[in-house]
C-alpha cells in the first residue's frame, strides 16, 4: 500500500487558479471568514480572479440564519472594490494601464467594454455586476470612460446586492440542496435575468 505522503498531488492542484480557489475556501474555517469575504469582494472588483461568490456560499452554508448578513458584507466590499476600480481607470489609468492590459485584460475585451458604455451606460454596470460577466471589467473601463459615478455606484449596488443577496436566498430556501442549485442553475438564471432585463429596456425605448 502506497504511503498517502508519497502520492503525488492531483494535477487540479498544481493549477494557481485552483490554488487560490483553495486558498479563498480556507478563510470559511477561521475566524476571519467576514473580514476575509469583504476583503476579497473588494479585490475582485478591480483585480483579483475567483468571484466572492465561493466564499459567501461557503459561510452562508455554515451558518443558514446569518446568510443575508454574509450577503451584506459581501457587497459593501464588492461595491467599494469597484469604485477602486472606477478610480484606477479614472485618475490612474496611465500608471495601472500596463499592468493591467494584458496580464489582467485583453486589451480587445478592455476596448469591447469601453464601447458599450457608450451605448448602454449604467445598464452594463448592472449586468456585470449581477451575471458571470467580469465586473472588474467594468470597473476599471467605467473610470476610463468617466461615466456618470452616482449612476455607477447605483448600479453597482443594484447588480452585486442582487447577485450576493440572490446566493444567500437559494441557501435559506434550499437548506442542504443549495450548493448543488447554485452550481448547476445560479450563472443560468443571472444571465437569463440579466436578459430579462435589456429586454425591458429595449421595449420600453420602442414604445416610449
Amino acid at each position: 500500500m502506497n504511503d498517502p505522503a508519497s502520492v503525488p498531488a492531483p494535477a487540479a492542484s498544481r493549477n494557481p487558479l485552483r490554488r487560490i480557489y483553495q486558498w479563498v475556501l480556507s478563510w470559511a474555517d477561521t475566524p476571519y471568514g467576514v473580514p476575509a469575504l469583504v476583503a476579497i469582494a473588494f479585490v475582485e472588483s478591480s483585480v483579483f480572479p475567483i468571484p466572492p461568490d465561493v466564499l459567501l456560499i461557503a459561510l452562508a452554508l455554515s451558518a443558514p440564519t446569518r446568510a443575508f448578513r454574509f450577503a451584506l458584507w459581501c457587497t459593501l466590499g464588492s461595491v467599494l472594490g469597484g469604485l477602486f476600480g472606477y478610480f484606477i481607470g479614472y485618475a490612474l489609468w496611465s500608471t495601472f494601464e500596463p499592468y493591467i492590459i494584458g496580464p489582467v485584460f485583453s486589451r480587445e475585451s478592455f476596448e469591447l467594454v469601453t464601447g458599450e458604455y457608450q451605448k448602454h451606460g449604467e445598464l452594463a454596470v448592472f449586468i456585470a455586476a449581477f451575471t458571470p460577466i467580469p465586473y472588474k471589467v467594468f470597473t476599471v473601463a467605467a473610470g476610463v470612460a468617466q461615466i456618470n459615478i452616482v449612476g455607477f455606484t447605483l448600479a453597482s449596488i443594484l447588480g452585486r446586492g442582487g447577485r450576493f443577496f440572490l446566493v444567500a436566498a437559494v441557501i435559506r430556501l434550499a437548506g442542504p440542496r443549495a450548493k448543488q442549485l447554485i452550481d448547476k442553475y445560479f450563472d443560468v438564471v443571472t444571465i437569463v435575468t440579466g436578459l430579462l432585463l435589456v429586454l425591458g429596456v429595449v421595449l420600453y425605448q420602442l414604445l416610449r
